[in-house]
């Protein structure tokens, strides 16, 4: 442990010259979390990590890829997220030079590095040992590292045998293709396939054999340890470090009885809601139930000029008619089985998708179909391409309905998204039942079904780690609300 003690007023931070030319380790504390909050933090982020799509467990050190290279713009940089358990990882090292950012956990971490040049190493593995270099975190904090290619490392938890995860990091790649990288690998690289495991190099053998044996003494490696709160190894420190382990332990523990969750918010590319709108004078929907007493409502929505990828309004139509049915609202769909369940002993129309747009799960073989795929009443595009409009709709028992669904593309190159529904009541129960749930369907319903239609139809490659599923549908038949 440390001889000498010394305060700083700034980060916390070691320098460790490499012994092989290169550049050199800096590790920086940087803050420290609330009690416990390391385990608490590594517990969460590792079960998120986990249902990632590039999710990789190898070499005691699980980590996903969270950002590939883009070479087609210049950039050879990825990022990567990892975990380093209870357990350690094994020694080991990376052609290309390392940058990243960790939280340590309750138990706190030590680092470990060797820059022995590979020549002596060949011939005596004691040289390894000789290079080495410990640096101790303290529990609960955040640091930085950076150190250059071909630097062995080594990161487990502070206190031997201990419970609790080393860290978590997020690991900046300065370049995937930096460093001496065998055809291969190259190659893989090149085609965005890299990971973790497949850019490192383990300890060779030898020098495995030396750690492992009883002629080592880590107590005789020169270390560096850091830390904020108190220095290292004071009676604070001690019981700062006892009290962090057992409120790590709980927290951790309570960490994992929450199933991991994250949410997307954005404002569709600068789309915007106007209020309640009223039919357009133009719209196929006004030749709909003419001259018959209807309820009337209808919502638009305007995107911004890039959200479509393309400036045709019949392709725009027919994203927001999949999205209809690809990306319902939950919210709706609880509604409509709901609904469902109450009129179902009358012998009324029932349906999974929300009414103004139920009839897109027609089987109806007389239907014409816009795109070919979508069964629809009536539909309308001008020569220009820069409006399209659909009629959808059926009929029950208490009440008729017709929707249109229309999209208008602007000078300015933005697109007006309409949904615009007649409904005209044919017995009393169809008056009780437009007065109940016609402000639900002005208000939430129709608003909410276009918002997320439009929200699929401009994006149609959904996130990494979203729980939107967008794969394509068929269309189903069912019977129309």
């Amino acid at each position: 442990m440390s001889s000498t003690v010394r305060a700083v007023r700034t980060f916390p931070s070691t320098r460790i010259p490499s012994r092989s030319g290169g550049l050199p380790v800096e590790v920086v504390l940087v803050a420290q979390l609330g009690p416990g909050g390391g385990d608490h933090l590594i517990e969460h982020a590792a079960a998120r990590q986990r249902g990632h799509e590039t999710f990789v467990d190898a070499l005691d050190e699980p980590s996903a890829r969270l950002g590939a290279m883009d070479l087609g713009n210049g950039d050879a940089t990825s990022l990567y997220s990892f975990v380093v358990g209870a357990g350690g990882h094994p020694f080991h090292r990376h052609a290309g030079h390392r940058v990243f950012t960790a939280i340590s956990g309750s138990a706190g971490a030590q680092l470990r590095f060797s820059t022995a040049p590979d020549a002596q190493v060949a011939d005596d593995p004691h040289a390894f040992v000789a290079a080495l270099h410990h640096v101790d975190i303290p529990a609960d904090c955040l640091f930085t590292v950076r150190f250059g290619g071909g630097t062995w490392h080594q990161f487990v938890p502070l206190r031997p045998r201990s419970a609790h995860p080393a860290l978590f990091a997020l690991s900046c790649h300065t370049n995937e293709l930096g460093g001496d990288l065998a055809p291969e690998l190259r190659r893989r690289v090149l085609a965005n396939d890299a990971s973790i495991p497949a850019l490192t190099e383990v300890l060779p053998a030898p020098v495995r054999a030396l750690l492992e044996s009883a002629a080592f003494d880590a107590t005789r490696v020169a270390t560096t340890a850091l830390s904020l709160e108190a220095p290292p190894m004071s009676r604070l420190g001690r019981a700062s470090g006892a009290l962090r382990r057992v409120l790590g332990r709980i927290r951790a523990r309570i960490a994992r009885l929450r199933r991991p969750v994250g949410f997307l918010a954005d404002n569709g590319a600068g789309s915007r809601r106007t209020a309640p709108a009223a039919v357009a004078d133009d719209s196929l929907l006004r030749d709909q139930l003419a001259r018959l007493p209807v309820h009337e409502d209808a919502v638009e929505w305007v995107t911004g000029a890039t959200a479509f990828a393309s400036p045709s309004a019949t392709a725009a139509l027919a994203a927001i008619l999949a999205g209809f049915l690809e990306n319902r609202p939950l919210g709706v769909s609880r509604l409509m089985r709901l609904r469902n369940r109450l009129v179902r002993p009358l012998g009324l129309r029932t349906s999974p998708l929300g009414c103004p747009v139920s009839s897109l799960l027609s089987s109806e073989p007389s239907a014409p179909l816009f795109e070919g795929r979508f069964p629809v009443l009536a539909q309308r595009i001008d020569a220009a391409d820069a409006s399209a409009e659909v009629i959808l709709g059926a009929d029950d028992a208490h009440l008729v309905f017709r929707s249109c669904v229309g999209v208008e593309r602007l000078p300015d190159g933005r697109m007006r998204c309409t949904l615009g529904t007649r409904v005209h009541t044919l017995n009393r129960f169809g008056r009780f039942y437009m007065a109940m749930i016609g402000p639900v369907h002005r208000h939430y319903i129709a608003p909410t079904l276009l918002r997320q239609a439009v929200d699929h139809a401009t994006k149609p490659q959904r996130q990494p780690g979203e729980a939107i599923d967008s794969r394509k549908r068929p269309v189903r038949s069912g019977r129309d609300c």
